[in-house]
């Protein structure tokens, strides 16, 4: 196991800076999921941690070792791959025995490794098939034992459960996170699927840009996201914002927006007249009945069994609830809203920062 640190690492393909600077850290044993949109640099930053892209600038050090210019082979870190990358020609067993054979290593030790990685994978029964005899999933899970016998520092993973179907892939993420559990060893996982990275991570870095918009555990990026694009990014359904001005007055406080007015708990740094991106997310927000809280109008609904997901329209910005169980409504019906004013989440036109 190895704790890893980024030190304003940079990267250009040509001209084109993706990367703008990037520093941070991550503990011995700890799970990190790097999150973002497509083409926001989270797989490049990996790659270069892996030596399989050069550092335009900057410094990653392994276990407090600067590895910029070792090999890939020579820095003790396993990849497991999006699109499984296994030798077609070998079985389960010899695929995940490569990496020692290359090293030489003695028949005992490959024995040993490659048994103990097939028992906690539960691929015993698949050793002696082909790849192509296996599932998505089988084949996931071989990659990973190909990367568990190695036993190195650092596990990475690069949008490893892409490939699979919605089902498959909740049952993976699980088999993910209990396999870091058992072995404790420091793991960055790389999705654009914000579900995986709230459902695995000790820690999430959001991405955007070639920057880190926000570093924290699931729950603070959820509950107090530094910024409008982190709000919006982390969540699902996405959080319902739209724009509005702060108003205060006789000791009450609330947004102007849509020709309503919108309740705020507190407006902390916010200044009375301030253009600001009010934010509240579907599950904070309770339908009652006409007449009560704010008047919306039901365009869609759309029941999933243990929770009915309804979208609804005030003024000419749509709102996404989410309720518990079923409801009445139905499309063009109108409804109100009651806001839980502790839950509402403000943040500054201009810089899109939150404020606290």
């Amino acid at each position: 196991m190895a704790n890893v640190s980024f030190r304003n690492i940079a990267k250009n393909f040509g001209k084109v800076k993706v990367i703008h600077g990037i520093s941070f850290d991550i503990d011995d044993g700890e799970f990190v999921v790097l999150v973002g949109p497509s083409g926001c640099g989270k797989s490049t930053l990996l790659r270069m941690l892996a030596g399989l892209e050069e550092i335009s600038g900057g410094e990653i050090a392994v276990d407090g070792r600067v590895v910029n210019d070792l090999d890939s082979k020579d820095r003790d870190i396993a990849m497991v791959f999006q699109s499984y990358a296994l030798y077609p020609h070998m079985t389960v067993r010899d695929n995940m025995a490569f990496s020692l054979k290359l090293r030489k290593a003695d028949k005992a030790l490959t024995d040993k490794r490659v048994g103990d990685a097939a028992r906690i994978l539960n691929l015993d029964p698949l050793l002696e098939r082909f790849p192509r005899e296996l599932s998505g999933g089988q084949r996931q899970r071989v990659a990973m034992g190909r990367a568990i016998v190695r036993d190195p520092k650092v596990f990475l993973f690069d949008e490893p459960l892409s490939n699979l179907d919605a089902k498959l892939r909740v049952a993976m993420r699980a088999e993910i996170k209990a396999l870091h559990q058992r072995l404790k060893t420091t793991t960055v996982y790389v999705t654009h699927d914000q579900i995986e990275a709230m459902t695995m991570a000790d820690r999430i870095v959001v991405m955007h840009d070639g920057i880190i918009e926000q570093i924290g555990t699931p729950l603070e990026l959820f509950d107090h996201p530094g910024n409008l694009f982190v709000a919006q990014f982390i969540g699902s359904p996405a959080m319902n914002v739209f724009s509005g001005a702060l108003r205060q007055s006789d000791g009450r406080t609330w947004v102007e927006g849509q020709n309503q007015q919108w309740p705020v708990g507190s407006i902390g740094t916010g200044q009375n007249g301030q253009a600001v991106h009010y934010g509240i997310r579907p599950g904070d927000i309770e339908i009652v009945a006409p007449g009560q809280g704010i008047s919306a109008r039901v365009v869609v609904v759309e029941p999933t069994g243990a929770e009915t997901e309804l979208v609804l329209a005030v003024g000419d910005a749509t709102f996404t609830v989410v309720v518990h169980g079923r409801t009445a409504a139905k499309p063009d019906d109108i409804v109100g809203l009651q806001i839980d004013s502790t839950k509402v989440h403000l943040f500054d036109e201009g810089s899109g920062k939150r404020l606290d």
